[in-house]
């Protein structure tokens, strides 16, 4: 059974940092593409970033140069490091995997950004 705990969100002023972390369990996570998605109130839940088993990362265009994607196979962990944090910034994170053509979704983590 494949398991997602997220940690690491909370309340930070606009212009602050947070890192989330996703610790996986159940699933051979060094080959599997890992991935952190947000939904905001009233919206569509929306990648925000994902990295490859090989360590090749992608970015939603509202987070490039401000957000980091990395992995550390050891730990079984994925983390988003968040930087200059926006107000507009403010959801729930989930950590996402696909094991086949089913996907896990973490139980999410609140960051909240205030202006």
């Amino acid at each position: 059974q494949v398991q997602l705990v997220e940690s690491g969100g909370g309340l930070v002023q606009a212009g602050g940092s947070l890192r989330l972390s996703c610790v996986a369990s159940g699933t051979a996570f060094s080959f599997s593409t890992m991935g952190w998605y947000r939904q905001a109130p009233e919206n569509q839940r929306e990648l925000v970033a994902s990295i490859t088993r090989s360590a090749t990362p992608t970015y939603a265009d509202s987070v490039k140069g401000r957000f980091t994607i990395s992995r550390d196979n050891g730990k079984n962990t994925v983390y988003l490091q968040m930087n200059n944090l926006k107000p507009e910034d403010t959801a729930v994170y989930y950590c996402n995997t696909n094991v086949g053509v089913r996907g896990y979704w973490g139980q999410g983590t609140q960051v909240t950004v205030s202006s």
